[in-house]
């Protein structure tokens, strides 16, 4: 009897390496060690919250002590491609906001391809795009051509991030039928906290390799491209999908009732989806609910310092007052207020999401919105009457709500739709993202910046900022109020259901089968060590983030 063989070496019945097929799991696979995999790539790919630990090196590139600057006459394209004066730090922020346009935009327009190709490909593809855009920006720090991190950081890079956020989470929310919120926390806790490992690691590599004739920047770029392929390729060769109707052991899906009419077992198709009014409603919540906190997000430091000025070191001085060291001080004290926020932000992740699994999507939200308000409208005047400990309090609870709205919208879109297309739609849904990297920042910059033009004090600058955020989480709560159980319309009929899987290769069982299995005895020591590998970079960052924000408390 002979086998044959194809044109690429593969046996004629053996689906691809990369192939949806090739990663079907077997009966007794460990569910667990699916978010591991997620994290993975995510805690890669976070560190695009932390690129601006590059900018003050890369302002310097070529003065290396001091900034080299361009002709006063110089032309901002001649800017682009010179390589004879130093990059101002406002050119090279353009890199950030490449990054979030080009994540929505990719994972809107391939998030259908992937609940095809499946997690490993996108996996990938993720990889090879967050890596070779690393090795590009390298390249155009080396040549000093800003234009080359605008595409390979920027452009190229931003469509790793959108492929690799967006890929696990269809998969972990078919595995984890029952937590559907606490799995997809998990993996984008891991985005959250990138920055929290891969700042300080870039920190240390700038450190090893600067010297007198450079800041060490295209070489730290070259090691962290290699450092997270080798991450980002391991947790894609790790994922695994389930069979089709696959449940975990034991487990009964709820029965339809009042509790929980939001929660669908059918399935909405992807490009029908964002037709439907309550795409257009969730979208709105994701965008209010984000806008709200990244302008705050971004502008954490300087409102810390600018509303309690002295206050902070013990001294009721105005922050314009203050004198060359006691700025230094507070600003130590901001960054630790920084790094505060960013354990809330990451906690938040998983924390809200796990608890959406018991309090429903609707109502978790329905508490973002509303606690948030409460939050917002009250922070003015705690900062008035200069209590610290409130005023820091109120804010890492708002920004845990911020992270928690990212990691909850994917299981309520699964509520809504479905899980058959819930990646692709998850993807569209992120364009509200990017509206809100534009719509928050901007938001809080310019009203602060006029504030201060028409005479306004420093510590009375962000009061207005903070209740019109207030309003646009009245907003959320009104549109999250209107959203309400899909209508029948909308659904995939059986025949359709069925030609979409045949089209995402969704096979192992037939659709009518309920597989359901619990881990082997053996895979525990397989999961525990996949759980070790990303939650000791994970740990060392909260660690290294914990030491910065002790100085908070002195």
């Amino acid at each position: 009897m002979s086998t044959s063989i194809t044109a690429d070496g593969l046996k004629a019945d053996q689906p691809a390496f990369l192939s949806k097929e090739r990663i079907i799991a077997k009966p007794g696979f460990n569910r667990w060690l699916v978010p591991p995999a997620a994290l993975a790539i995510h805690l890669c790919i976070g560190m695009a919250y932390g690129f601006s630990v590059f900018w003050l090196p890369l302002s310097k590139a070529l003065g290396v002590t001091a900034p080299v600057a361009c002709a006063p006459d110089m032309s901002f394209i001649a800017q682009v491609f010179s390589s004879n004066c130093d990059w101002p730090i406002s050119m090279l922020g353009w890199i950030y906001t490449l990054f979030f346009i080009f994540l929505g935009c990719s994972a809107a327009i391939w998030g259908g391809w992937l609940e095809h190709a499946g997690p490993r490909k996108a996996g990938v593809v993720s990889a090879l795009c967050w890596c070779g855009g690393l090795l590009i920006s390298a390249l155009g720090i080396y040549t000093h051509q800003i234009w080359l991190m605008w595409i390979g950081s920027g452009v190229i890079g931003g469509i790793g991030l959108g492929l690799g956020y967006i890929s696990p989470v269809s998969t972990l929310i078919k595995w984890f039928p029952d937590k559907r919120g606490m799995a997809t926390g998990m993996a984008i806790m891991g985005f959250g906290g990138g920055a929290m490992v891969g700042a300080p690691l870039a920190t240390a590599l700038m450190s090893r390799f600067a010297s007198p004739e450079g800041v060490g920047v295209w070489q730290s770029f070259v090691a962290m491209a290699a450092i997270y392929f080798v991450f980002m390729i391991g947790g894609a060769l790790s994922y695994r999908v389930p069979p089709t109707g696959w449940k975990p052991e034991g487990w009964t899906a709820p029965a339809k009732k009042a509790s929980n009419a939001m929660i669908t077992n059918r399935h909405v198709h992807v490009n029908v989806a964002w037709k439907t009014p309550q795409f257009r409603l969730v979208w709105l919540v994701l965008c209010l609910n984000v806008s709200a906190g990244i302008g705050i997000l971004g502008m954490a430091s300087p409102l810390l310092q600018e509303v309690f000025g002295g206050k902070l070191l013990g001294v009721d001085v105005p922050f314009g007052q203050l004198d060359a060291g006691q700025l230094a001080s507070i600003a130590a004290i901001a960054a630790g207020f920084t790094g505060l926020l960013s354990l809330f932000n990451i906690g938040g992740r998983f924390f809200w999401a796990s608890f959406s699994d018991y309090l429903g999507r609707k109502n978790t939200y329905f508490v973002f919105f509303a606690l948030g308000f409460a939050l917002y409208a009250l922070i003015p005047n705690l900062g008035h009457l200069g209590n610290v400990a409130l005023f820091v309090a109120a804010f890492c609870i708002i920004l845990s709500m911020y992270g928690g709205g990212f990691a909850t919208v994917p299981a309520y879109l699964a509520d809504l739709f479905g899980t058959q297309m819930v990646g692709a739609i998850h993807g569209r849904l992120l364009t509200a993202w990017a509206a809100a990297g534009v719509l928050g920042p901007v938001l809080v910059n310019y009203l602060r910046e006029y504030q201060l033009s028409i005479g306004v004090e420093r510590a009375a600058a962000y009061d207005i900022t903070l209740y019109i955020l207030a309003g646009l989480l009245v907003l959320g709560f009104l549109c999250n109020l209107m959203v309400r159980p899909v209508a029948d319309k909308y659904f995939m009929t059986d025949a359709e259901l069925a030609a979409e899987q045949a089209l995402g290769h969704d096979k192992g069982a037939d659709a009518s089968t309920v597989l359901e299995w619990k881990a082997a005895p053996g895979t525990k020591p397989l999961a525990i060590a996949a759980w070790l590998v990303v939650g000791i970079p994970l740990a060392w960052g909260v660690w290294v983030t914990l030491q910065k924000t002790a100085v908070l408390f002195h």
